[in-house]
This record gives C-alpha cells, structure tokens and sequence, in this order.
C-alpha cells in the first residue's frame, strides 16, 4: 500500500481538475494555453541562457578564471577563504552547474573536511546563481529597464563570499 506523501501529488492534481470542472472551466483548453505561453518564455529565454553559457565556457577555457583567483588569493587569505574557493565564488552568480562542477573538483583535491572543501560547501550552499536567476526573470516578463536587483543580488554574493570562511573557522574550529 502505497504512503500518503507519495498521492500528495496526483491528488491535488486530481483536486484542481475537479474544481475546473465544478467551476466549468475548460480543463484541455487553459492547460494548452498554458504551455503554449510557457513554450513562448523558453523560446524568448534561449538567446539569454545560450550567451550566459557562452561566457561561462570562454572564463573557463582561457584560464581567465585561475588568473582572477591567483589576483585574489590574498584578499581572500585575510578573510579565511582558501584559494581553490576562489573560482567557486567567482561562478556561483553565473551558474549553476559550473559551479557545482567547481564544488565537485574541490571536494575531491581537497577533501571534504579540508578548509577549502567545508568552505566550498557553505559557499556554494548560502549563494544563488544571481545572473542566471536575473537573466531569466526579467527575459522572462521582458523587462529593460535598470533596477537594483543585480547590485542587491551581487551584493549578497559578496557578503556570502566574505561570510563563508568566517563561519567555517567559527562553527567548525580553527584548524579545519
């Protein structure tokens, strides 16, 4: 017999049909309305996330990534983040899945219970990918004009980023 958590699901969607039903509303015609707007937003979507994958390859290929980590290591020193952190915290904002691949590599050079691997992990833990997230919100209701959300969301990178190596040191001890 199958656990009530698992018909969570198919209930409420059962649930949302019978109340379109109830309420005589047409099922098939608002649900292929709905995914052709969806289908929409992806198509308008796709020049945006092909630029930010384009620019995520390129800092990766050239090297331009471990150049920018070398330049700052000490001011990351001062804040107790190891080096090999650096290029994670650089990534984090632009993507989701290189940073992961990021994390994965520290994780296994350094060990998960090496400063560098519990520092990755609380950084890649209390950080968003803020351009990804931008680019598809504001592609997504196609708005232009500047707001605050990149400086607000970059800002709060930045106090993760400074915040991630004090806390390991804090909560986890000196010599982790």
């Amino acid at each position: 017999m199958p656990d009530f958590v698992s018909l969570l699901i198919p209930l409420f969607l059962a649930l949302v049909v019978v109340a379109c039903l109830v309420r005589r509303v047409a099922v098939f015609d608002v649900f292929t309305e709905g995914a052709k707007e969806g289908l929409q937003s992806c198509v308008s979507l796709l020049p945006l996330l092909a630029g930010l994958v384009m620019a995520v390859t390129m800092l990766e290929a050239s090297g331009a990534l471990e150049l920018a980590a070398d330049l700052l290591a000490p001011f990351a020193r001062a804040f107790g983040m190891a080096k090999e952190v650096i290029p994670l915290a650089l990534m984090k904002p632009v993507s989701g899945s290189a940073s992961t691949a990021l994390l994965s590599q520290i994780l296994n050079d350094c060990g998960p219970d090496s400063l560098a691997g519990r520092t990755a992990s609380v950084l890649a833990g209390s950080t968003e990918t803020a351009l990804y997230c931008i680019a598809v919100y504001f592609g997504a209701v196609k708005k232009r004009e500047k707001t605050c959300a990149l400086p607000a969301a970059l800002a709060g990178h930045l106090a993760a980023c400074l915040c991630a190596g004090w806390a390991v040191r804090w909560f986890l001890g000196a010599g982790a």
